[in-house]
């Protein structure tokens, strides 16, 4: 059985409202965990998601601290954070003009992404609608919250 604490929940999600849906119960296993958190993704309102966004570093940023998020978003953004000069700086600018455009910080699950491969995807997002990055937006969260949950499931056992 597995029954995460809230502030593990946390450090996959930082919406209240998922960790409130997901949190006190235990489950047989990952993969029921996993389908209690996508339930409870697909159920967040927008201010939800944006409760979450705001947990988040910008791609590329070097974050500090010893809480488990702070660790899981250093090895996530490794890439990003090793990248040459003028990655940085592209995506620096290209976050900047991210935010100007919607509003919250540029989510991507970055694992097993390079620094170009996000340099790429931010660009092309850009040309989102509001409606359209939404969607991304969520699809990333989704897909960063599994892999965290998967993590926190491998360090427990």
């Amino acid at each position: 059985m597995v029954e995460p604490s809230t502030e593990d929940l946390a450090a996959c999600c930082a919406s209240r409202r998922w960790i409130a849906a997901v949190g006190g119960r235990a489950y047989p296993d990952l993969a029921a965990l996993r389908a209690a958190s996508r339930r409870a993704l697909d159920g967040l309102d927008w201010s939800d998601v944006e409760e979450a966004l705001a947990a988040h570093p910008r791609i590329g940023d070097r974050v500090g601290g010893a809480a488990l998020e702070a660790r899981w978003s250093r090895g996530e953004q490794a890439a990003a954070t090793a990248a040459a000069a003028d990655v940085q700086d592209a995506l620096v600018a290209g976050n900047r003009a991210y935010e100007e455009r919607f509003g919250h910080v540029f989510l991507i699950r970055a694992s097993g992404r390079s620094a170009l491969e996000m340099l790429a995807a931010l660009r092309e997002r850009l040309g989102n609608d509001p409606a359209a990055e939404r969607d991304a937006v969520r699809r990333e969260l989704a897909e960063i919250v599994d892999l965290r949950l998967a993590r926190l499931m491998e360090e427990d056992a």
